[in-house]
């Protein structure tokens, strides 16, 4: 998964004409350590989109502009508009990212 380092680069991923997932997520938080232990095989599973990562403490104005309440939080864009967000309430296990994956085809 790359990581976003700058606001540029978030622009352009996210203006993208293909589907890219943005994972928002924080050094300190639990629940992201628990994703990143399996969101590989679900990377790997759904690989029609184009995976980023970014630090919702080192862009809270991005974060808060795309109503980014919770972390891990995965949000999918395409063409500049946000499709889905899967909220970190309910991105706690594989089978519910899956299924919210799975509901977007």
């Amino acid at each position: 998964m790359q990581e976003i380092k700058t606001n540029e680069l978030f622009k352009e991923v996210v203006e993208s004409k293909d589907a890219v997932i943005i994972k928002f997520t924080a050094g300190w938080c639990p629940d992201c350590r628990r994703m990143d232990m399996f969101i590989g095989d679900i990377m790997e599973e759904h690989n029609e989109y184009k995976w980023y990562e970014i630090d919702r403490d080192e862009f809270p104005k991005l974060a808060e502009k795309h109503q980014v309440m919770g972390i891990p939080s995965l949000l999918i864009f395409k063409d500049g508009e946000k499709l889905a967000h899967l909220h970190s309430a309910n991105a706690k296990s594989p089978e519910q990212v899956t299924e919210f994956l799975s509901a977007q085809k």
